[in-house]
């Protein structure tokens, strides 16, 4: 688990949605109650008080008399299925947590991240927001930035299902300046509950005869299985692997021992994210993908999460294909551009 910015145990980080309940400095004269909510973002945190921005502006509370401290979702932008209704630079920023970089540092409204190069994901800028710069600018930022690491400068745009980075004024930039799209990426979400109910038959299959295993630890077996199919340098990955506020890594064996299917859940910002699904070739069409992924849902409703998020290239058509059976929905697509 990342330690926030303010280093502070059970704070989220700096920039989160939060209810805030704490104490009162004597009973509400109208009411009596003793105890009230704060509801807004994380603006401030030091070990004797939070600061929360409100509505109303930003209100102070004294840590000593915080008794519940919630990371929320943000608030709809529209109308709709809780999984449904953010928007997309929202549900961008709610998914970094579920694979979190190992380093970041904000631009603006953007989020440069990096994770020693392992997956685009964690090693490309969130550019949900404005950077306070002038775009050529902030892009010889963002490449100063990666170069001093080591990395290509890498930068996401995301925009509805279909993007046409071309037509983008930042992505349009990036193609000027000799970044490189790959395949773009498309995000899905589903209410939990759907994904469970859509997928008990095959966790109840897959319970007779090859179990669905949890784990909230990195074991050397699943990493094994993760590794087999993507490069993974073992330091980089199990720290995005294990970087999340809460995860669950799941598996399956064969009679043999040997794990054929993994899938890990990662849960931030009141949302799962799901992630590192994989099937062993030899092990395909017998349901274990829907078995993991019915039981990753489970886990994330034993955690009170009500919506999933997941990502998946818009030409992996087999992939694509089982999460709509289960109940994902297309929310946005995202298209990262690398340059060297």
């Amino acid at each position: 688990m990342q330690t926030p910015e303010h280093g502070l145990a059970g704070v989220p980080p700096l920039g989160s949605r939060v209810v805030v309940r704490h104490r009162l400095a004597g009973p509400d004269p109208r009411t009596g109650a003793t105890l009230t909510d704060v509801v807004g973002e994380l603006v401030r945190a030091d070990p004797r008080h939070l600061v929360v921005r409100t509505r109303r502006g930003e209100v102070p509370v004294a840590l000593a008399d915080v008794t519940a401290l919630k990371e929320v979702p943000p608030a709809p932008s529209r109308r709709g299925a809780p999984h449904l209704a953010l928007s997309v630079d929202d549900l961008q920023r709610v998914m970094v947590g579920a694979w979190p970089p190992t380093e970041s540092e904000h631009l603006g409204g953007w989020l440069l991240r990096a994770a020693d190069g392992f997956t685009g994901r964690a090693n490309s800028v969130l550019t949900a927001g404005d950077p306070g710069l002038p775009l050529d600018a902030a892009l010889d930022r963002v490449q100063a930035w990666y170069a001093a690491r080591g990395l290509p400068s890498a930068v996401t745009v995301a925009g509805p299902v279909g993007l046409d980075v071309t037509q983008d004024p930042l992505g349009a930039l990036l193609l000027a300046r000799g970044h490189l799209p790959r395949v773009p990426t498309r995000t899905l979400t589903a209410a939990v509950a759907t994904v469970v109910a859509s997928t008990a038959a095959a966790v109840a299959a897959a319970s007779a005869s090859s179990p669905v295993e949890c784990s909230a630890t990195l074991d050397d077996d699943w990493f094994a299985a993760f590794s087999a199919y993507r490069e993974a340098p073992r330091r980089a990955a199990e720290r995005v692997l294990t970087g999340s506020p809460d995860q669950v890594l799941a598996c399956v064996r064969d009679t043999s021992g040997a794990v054929v299917a993994i899938g890990r859940l990662g849960v931030a910002t009141a949302w799962g994210g799901i992630g590192a699904m994989w099937v062993a070739p030899t092990a395909r069409r017998r349901g274990l993908a829907s078995a993991v992924l019915g039981t990753l849902a489970h886990e994330a409703a034993q955690r009170g999460v009500r919506s999933l998020h997941l990502q998946t290239d818009t030409d992996n058509a087999p992939a694509l294909a089982v999460y709509r059976a289960h109940g994902f929905a297309p929310h946005h697509d995202y298209v990262t551009l690398r340059r060297s």
